[in-house]
């Protein structure tokens, strides 16, 4: 979630780097790297989504807004390579093929649709 003062492109280094990385519990050492390697990999985003989802949170007087951005590694020499460790309020995390079988929740699975689309690829 976007904290207070914080743009959208912060906040997905973060909580990458929180999640998926497990950067909370890094030394300084440790984090002054996973910062320079985010902040190498999340150089180029094309923002595929912006605005309202359907999600179950939603009510009448409150709903959820998102941005959804596709950081894409094309020779598989700089994501791919991230040793992916949960971490903050992460259970689990690890790389998936998609496929239009794929259960996610929420929008999730309309925006991978769409980066499947952007990147000609299978769906």
């Amino acid at each position: 979630m976007v904290d207070a003062g914080e743009n959208y492109t912060s906040t997905l280094k973060r909580e990458f780097s929180e999640e998926a990385l497990n950067s909370t519990t890094a030394s300084p050492k440790e984090l002054e790297a996973i910062v320079k390697r985010v902040d190498d990999a999340f150089h180029h985003g094309v923002e595929i989504y912006k605005g309202y989802v359907d999600d179950p949170r939603n009510t009448d007087n409150a709903w959820m807004e998102t941005v959804a951005v596709n950081f894409h590694d094309e020779v598989g020499n700089c994501l791919a390579l991230f040793p992916l460790t949960a971490g903050d309020d992460a259970d689990a995390v690890r790389w998936t093929d998609i496929s239009s079988d794929l259960q996610l929740y929420a929008s999730h699975r309309d925006f991978i649709k769409l980066v499947a689309e952007l990147r000609n690829a299978q769906w």
